[in-house]
């Protein structure tokens, strides 16, 4: 609204100079931007993010198969070097074990997996993700995930395309203040030297 009441202040205003009207033009397309551009671009963004997340979670799903692994004893740690934050933490949580689980094809199958430290004792059962071959996999994306991400990147998008728009804003507005100085150095360079002396003319 600043910029609307500002092009039409400068429209016929007779101290109107040259960089004010463009000054009020780019407040007004910076403002247009912000409200119409900026949340157009998160849209699509994140309209593309869920298409892709999603078609990624109905592959995942298709090719994930779930069944019950049970634990027959916990996996011998080996002997590494120290472990990382990340790794620390995830350790804190799940242990790894050796679990026996059923493949699609119905063989029975035994291998080292990582399980809650709830469900690691020896005869406990826990949901397991293979792969058409039996080989455990992590979980298929979830259709609720998917969304929540692409509603993040929507956002991101947006938030970063009005960060743009700001930002080329206060650029143009520095090359107009500083044309503005400019010609009022000019301006006081061909007065100043005449100024206050007597038949100058000021």
């Amino acid at each position: 609204m600043r910029a609307v009441t500002g092009l039409w202040r400068w429209r016929h205003n007779p101290l109107r100079r040259g960089t004010d009207l463009v000054e009020a033009w780019v407040a007004l397309v910076a403002v247009l931007a912000l409200c119409l551009a900026v949340p157009a671009a998160g849209y699509a963004a994140g309209s593309a993010a869920r298409q892709s997340l999603q078609r990624a979670a109905h592959a995942q799903q298709a090719g994930r198969v779930a069944t019950t692994a049970h634990v027959l004893r916990s996996a011998p740690t080996p002997p590494s070097a120290a472990a990382s934050s990340d790794q620390a933490a995830e350790q804190r949580f799940r242990r790894a074990v050796v679990a026996r689980w059923t493949a699609p094809d119905g063989t029975s199958r035994t291998g080292t997996v990582t399980t809650s430290r709830g469900s690691s004792s020896p005869g406990d059962s826990f949901a397991l993700w293979t792969d058409r071959a039996g080989r455990p996999v992590t979980a298929p994306l979830a259709q609720d995930t998917a969304r929540a991400h692409a509603v993040l990147v929507g956002l991101t998008v947006a938030v970063l395309a009005g960060v743009a728009v700001e930002l080329v804003r206060r650029l143009v507005m520095r090359h107009l203040q500083m044309r503005r100085y400019a010609r009022l150095d000019r301006a006081w360079a061909s007065v100043g030297p005449d100024w206050g002396r007597t038949g100058a003319g000021s």
